[in-house]
């Protein structure tokens, strides 16, 4: 009996079982096929629309190369890639490159399966190392300069060195750029991989600015980069104009700027490059090439300002300014517009959602009525394809009008950061957004605006203060090129608002004139309650002022210029 009753349990398990087996059935959904690219034959497919076409002109080399040679280059050094060093899918090689021989990477080596580290040139050599180390590249392209303070190191973790220019003598395991790339095949690259799945393909790991704390690494898919270069915004806002010959002094392995290239390289444009932002320079390359486009952050354009470079160069070439990677002042923005046209477009982004994530196009850059004018306080509105919400501390979205956190969420918007599993849990929600730490609201309309960020928020005696909102206000003073606002422990207030500020080449004004100027406009216990007046301020390598060394600054020196009474 006790066998038939272990029988009978067993064809009961299996009834069931059977029976559930064809209800779910049909509910089961087939894993679908990734998506599967290959880059070769799309790059193959625009250099031979564009063949002859300027593709790359370094300025300072003297230096250029169409689309045919660019396609035919990439195609060789792909080739070294996996010939010389053995590298495929799941390795890295790093780039520590100026912008002239950057562009020879970005954006063409994105057909390579071999994924890229870009790493900031102007990032100090402790920095460098621990990007190298976190991510441990088995090849590493460098300018020559950098070869001696890293040799040991990148010999020591068994990495092997590329420089961009015939060294003066040879050292084990370095090798000459070009003579790599003379004896490589040139033969198209056929490899597949997968475009919208980091798990499976990395195309760029690229360090955040570090401009809020430590560094952290995003990891990019194909899908991020390319397919948000295709988005139509660039197209009918940045570039509206066939072949653009787009300036970039800024880095190219910065977001910001980076993610103009995609654009210009779609559009058969020619990507000039300079390793520098000096105005001078700028504006004689400008007039020399007969520049469409250029991309600038503020601190830049507050420089040509300051020199009035228009009437110095014939800038009438330029069709378009892109800006951002840092907020501007409307201000100053106002007397730009007045200087070189509606011609400005500027975009919001950051180093996890590839750039841009908003855009305030040429359009919304008006001054001839109050709404106009305030208007340029917006980032714009969201890209096709982006999502933007404002969300309260429990992630709860907020109605038009109301401050809080601003969080995105689109294609790209990156998965979360290499080996960083806690970290990409903190900054992203479960359903995909990326907790931006920028405070910020949507008007009725849409447009984005920008208050500070949740750290910079400032407490004093209770009422809340943005820093950009001070600046803004700092900035908007003639003598005044630009400023930082931090806030300083105080034993009474809790926080006090401090300032250090650049002024005008040739202005002149004082602390107590600076604190009187924001009475003026802001509410008294938004004023500064000390200003130092300094040569120069912190700035990241992307030219963002770095408050926390501001604040550090002030910190260590603390000596008042003028206290309040």
């Amino acid at each position: 009996i006790e066998n038939w009753n272990l029988i009978f349990i067993c064809y009961l398990v299996l009834v069931i079982w059977d029976f559930i087996r064809r209800i779910t059935s049909n509910l089961i959904v087939e894993e679908p096929y990734p998506m599967f690219v290959n880059m070769g034959r799309i790059f193959q497919q625009t250099a031979l629309r564009y063949a002859d076409n300027p593709a790359v002109i370094n300025v300072e080399r003297g230096r250029r190369f169409t689309y045919a040679r660019m396609h035919e280059l990439s195609n060789r050094l792909s080739h070294v890639l996996k010939q010389r060093f053995g590298l495929g899918q799941g390795d890295f090689y790093a780039t520590i490159l100026d912008n002239d021989n950057m562009a020879l990477f970005h954006p063409w080596m994105l057909k390579s399966p071999v994924g890229a580290v870009w790493i900031d040139v102007r990032d100090s050599v402790g920095e460098q190392t621990s990007r190298i180390d976190h991510v441990a590249p088995k090849l590493v392209f460098l300018e020559n300069r950098l070869l001696p303070p890293l040799y040991e190191h990148l010999q020591a973790c068994n990495i092997d060195l590329v420089v961009m220019d015939r060294p003066e003598k040879s050292r084990p395991g370095v090798d000459y750029f070009w003579d790599l790339v003379e004896q490589a095949p040139a033969v198209e690259v056929e490899e597949e991989f997968t475009a919208d799945n980091t798990s499976e393909h990395i195309s760029v790991l690229r360090f955040t600015g570090g401009t809020t704390g430590i560094a952290k690494c995003a990891k990019y898919s194909l899908a991020n980069l390319w397919l948000w270069g295709c988005n139509p915004a660039h197209f009918y806002e940045t570039l509206p104009f066939d072949h653009p010959g787009a300036l970039f002094f800024s880095p190219l392995h910065h977001a910001a700027s980076g993610s103009v290239v995609i654009p210009v390289h779609i559009k058969g444009g020619a990507v000039i490059t300079l390793n520098g932002a000096d105005p001078e320079t700028i504006g004689r390359t400008i007039a020399a090439h007969r520049v469409d486009m250029i991309y600038a952050v503020p601190t830049v354009l507050y420089r040509m300002l300051e020199m009035n470079l228009p009437r110095k160069h014939n800038l009438s070439s330029l069709k378009t300014i892109r800006y951002g990677g840092s907020p501007i002042s409307p201000a100053k923005l106002e007397i730009l517009l007045e200087l070189f046209g509606q011609i400005f477009v500027q975009g919001y982004g950051s180093t996890e959602c590839w750039p841009s994530v908003t855009i305030l196009g040429r359009k919304d850059h008006g001054t001839q009525t109050q709404e106009q004018i305030a208007r340029l306080q917006s980032v714009g509105r969201p890209m096709p394809g982006e999502e933007v919400i404002i969300c309260d501390e429990d992630g709860r979205v907020l109605p038009a009008g109301q401050r809080g956190e601003i969080r995105i969420r689109g294609p790209n918007t990156i998965a979360g950061y290499y080996k960083a599993p806690e970290l990409t849990k903190k900054n992203f929600s479960g359903s995909g957004f990326w907790k931006s730490g920028d405070m910020g609201y949507m008007d009725e309309k849409g447009y984005l605006y920008l208050v500070d960020r949740k750290q910079d928020m400032i407490i004093t005696g209770g009422y809340n203060v943005y820093a950009i909102e001070v600046e803004n206000c700092l900035n908007s003073h003639p003598a005044i090129q630009n400023s930082a606002v931090v806030g300083l422990p105080h034993d009474l207030w809790g926080e006090e608002v401090r300032a250090m500020v650049m002024l005008v080449q040739g202005s002149t004004t004082s602390p107590a004139e600076l604190i009187d100027h924001c009475k003026q406009h802001l509410a008294r216990y938004k004023a500064p309650k000390k200003i130092e007046i300094i040569d120069r301020l912190p700035l990241s390598p992307a030219g963002k002022v770095l408050r926390r060394e501001v604040r550090q600054l002030l910190k260590e020196r603390d000596k008042p210029d003028v206290e309040l009474v």
